[in-house]
């Protein structure tokens, strides 16, 4: 499948088969992600492999707080069950010291952002599905996976093959909407 095929295709998984990942996959997805470009190279991303059952339905417990960020009549997400169903979690995390800061912004979600579209991408290339979990309590997996305090958890990555076959993705705005030439609105 060639990139822009995958780009087109890619959506987010949150159910998962239980068929467990192949280990050159999982290595392909990893090797995607070092590839990734950062701030003056410094690749302040670190990434936990996480397999184990017991571990991944803790995860699974302390992510996703529905009742607090949830809109009204908004219905409940299955991202919280694909956690544990998942047979692969990939925990990303970062090392703010080791990205650029410059006016006030602080570059390590930048460097995050781009390793996690290649892990999402090289997911899909590979026949695998995930998606980026962004609500959990960062307290509880520091102590859970013993992550150093200085590191920062920015996503969870549940990893495997989806369960069904989505035809189509959501709609996107028309490109004139989001794509403007020499100033803003032109």
């Amino acid at each position: 499948m060639d990139i822009f095929e995958t780009i087109r295709t890619r959506r987010s998984v949150r159910r998962f088969m239980d068929k467990p990942v192949e280990e050159d996959k999982l290595q392909a997805i990893l090797e995607a992600v070092r590839q990734a470009p950062s701030w003056a190279n410094l690749q302040c991303w670190r990434f936990i492999v996480v397999k184990d059952p017991a571990v991944k339905e803790k995860i699974s417990e302390i992510s996703y707080v529905e009742s607090f960020f949830a809109p009204k009549g908004y219905k409940a997400n299955p991202s919280k069950k694909g956690l544990a169903e998942a047979p692969v979690i990939i925990v990303a995390c970062a090392d703010p010291s080791q990205s650029g800061t410059i006016w006030g912004q602080s570059y390590y979600m930048t460097d995050m952002g781009i390793a996690a579209q290649n892990l999402m991408l090289a997911a899909r290339a590979l026949g695998l599905g995930t998606v980026f979990v962004g609500v959990f309590d960062e307290e509880k997996i520091h102590s859970m996976l013993a992550i150093p305090p200085n590191i920062r958890v920015v996503g969870l990555f549940p990893v495997g093959y989806p369960l069904e076959k989505k035809a189509s993705g959501p709609a996107r705005k028309p490109l004139n909407e989001i794509a403007f030439y020499e100033k803003w609105g032109a």
